[in-house]
């Protein structure tokens, strides 16, 4: 049997990072077992959702490199198949046509609901009580037609949906690929409507259908589905269909432990792109979110693929860490291929100008020092600001204090040693720099605030020996010299 996961959104927003998980546990079973990984819209939902919710589910699993083996399948396109399967389920006497309006359905609710709140009321005896919870416990219990064993509709043209014929007894068994073995009882699974009144097929009637004609083996998502796979396999059974291999994943908490939320951080996963993330380090960190193999926390998407097992997935909710997802983040930028790192880097720099051909030479020549300055992308251009600032510069008021007079008489001494200097490197600078402290009996601590004040502005930087070198002879000596001048 070749294995064949899907994953299926419903466009009626972005694309979440617990989808993207679920998008990735898929993505990686496939890989791992030499499968298809397929990507299914379900847009049934014809009030919510958008062709905009579709493009940005498509664009977010784009930039996770997430990518599907055939073209997506639009749930919407299949409603004629899912329409013949229920009739079909009529004909074989496992589905019937039910003449219950949905007005009788919420008045039987709306009825329940009343006798539950009159049980509560004072002054009534044990028995009373009793009975009364029963009547509303049978009322909103799982819905059983009175149409499931037939008999003539109420006039010949009487709206009707159709509906799955449930199993009428006994213990249903689902042995579940992260939850282990769940059992209920039939009693529990109602009589699901899956033709609408209109012809218009439900979201439990179309997943199953569609799984079954892409030949889905494993179908691997949140445990909130895990209810309506109960209600699912039925389905499969009624059409004597190979019902597929279940596995429900926990949702992600916040790091409080409470159900993930917009106060726990973005939930978008193109928000984390916006905030200078790498996809790589996402798919690394989503992996280990729930999941994991021995003592190894970070893992490249080779590895991932040869080790990512269903048994590896935890039952407990795990908790979104920001904290963690940016350590992640820093070993993938230290570890990025410095030309593919620039061009991410470039809409994150030009965010406080435009970039000029001297301030893309000076970045590319820093890049492999500066790389460890950054976890998210955004810190990382930021460290870059002290090679891009305009002359003259603006002086943060630490720089202001260390061009003192005093400091500008060391700066002009040191600015004669330089103006000679014939090996402009970050090797030859600093030899000339530890030469002349050694000659005049200064040390670095002297000198350096006022160098650093004028080539920086006092904004933060490393070394001033490399820092010079990639600012260029030219620049350096130009921007001590502004200084200088006052």
């Amino acid at each position: 049997m070749r294995v064949v996961t899907r994953f299926a959104p419903s466009p009626t927003g972005m694309l979440h990072i617990g989808g993207a998980r679920t998008a990735l546990f898929n993505y990686l079973f496939a890989r791992r077992h030499g499968g298809k990984f397929l990507l299914r819209i379900e847009d049934t939902d014809r009030e919510r959702s958008t062709p905009e919710a579709t493009a940005a589910i498509l664009d977010a699993m784009e930039w996770l490199g997430l990518t599907a083996d055939e073209p997506p399948v639009m749930q919407s396109a299949q409603a004629e198949r899912h329409a013949a399967v229920a009739h079909e389920m009529i004909r074989r006497g496992t589905a019937f046509r039910c003449y219950v309006t949905a007005e009788e359905l919420q008045a039987r609710r709306d009825l329940g609901e009343q006798k539950r709140a009159a049980a509560r009321q004072e002054g009534l005896s044990d028995a009373e009580r009793e009975a009364l919870r029963a009547e509303a416990d049978a009322l909103l219990a799982p819905f059983r037609s009175p149409w499931r064993s037939g008999g003539e509709p109420p006039a010949p043209d009487a709206p009707f949906t159709v509906r799955l014929r449930a199993p009428e007894a006994g213990s249903r068994t689902l042995e579940d690929g992260v939850q282990g073995t769940i059992t209920i009882d039939a009693s529990e699974i109602d009589d699901l409507v899956m033709l609408r009144a209109d012809g218009t097929p439900t979201y439990m009637l179309a997943v199953v259908v569609d799984d079954h004609d892409m030949g889905v083996t494993h179908v691997i998502r949140g445990d909130d589905h895990l209810r309506n796979t109960f209600r699912q396999v039925p389905i499969y059974e009624a059409m004597g269909w190979d019902v597929p291999q279940f596995a429900h994943v926990p949702m992600i908490h916040g790091q409080d432990g409470a159900k993930l939320s917009k106060r726990h951080g973005a939930l978008s996963t193109t928000a984390y792109r916006d905030m200078g993330y790498l996809p790589e380090a996402m798919k690394a960190y989503l992996l280990r979110l729930g999941w994991s193999q021995g003592d190894q926390e970070i893992f490249t998407e080779a590895e991932a693929i040869a080790a990512f097992d269903i048994s590896g997935i935890n039952k407990a909710p795990a908790r979104l860490d920001l904290d963690k997802l940016a350590a992640v983040n820093a070993h993938f930028i230290r570890a990025a291929d410095e030309d593919r790192l620039f061009g991410l880097l470039v809409p994150f720099l030009e965010a406080s100008g435009a970039l000029t051909p001297e301030d893309t030479t000076r970045i590319r020549n820093a890049l492999p020092t500066l790389k460890e300055r950054g976890s998210t992308l955004i810190e990382l251009a930021a460290a870059f600001e002290f090679l891009r600032v305009r002359r003259p510069l603006p002086l943060g008021k630490g720089a202001v204090k260390a061009l003192s007079d005093e400091g500008k008489a060391r700066l002009a001494a040191i600015r004669r040693e330089f103006d000679t200097l014939q090996d402009w490197s970050a090797a030859g600078i600093s030899a000339a720099i530890a030469a002349y402290c050694a000659a005049t009996g200064q040390s670095m601590g002297q000198i350096g605030p006022a160098l650093r004040a004028a080539l920086t502005g006092g904004l933060p930087a490393p070394d001033l020996a490399p820092v010079m070198e990639w600012l260029g002879r030219e620049e350096t000596l130009a921007r001590i010299g502004d200084q200088l001048a006052g």
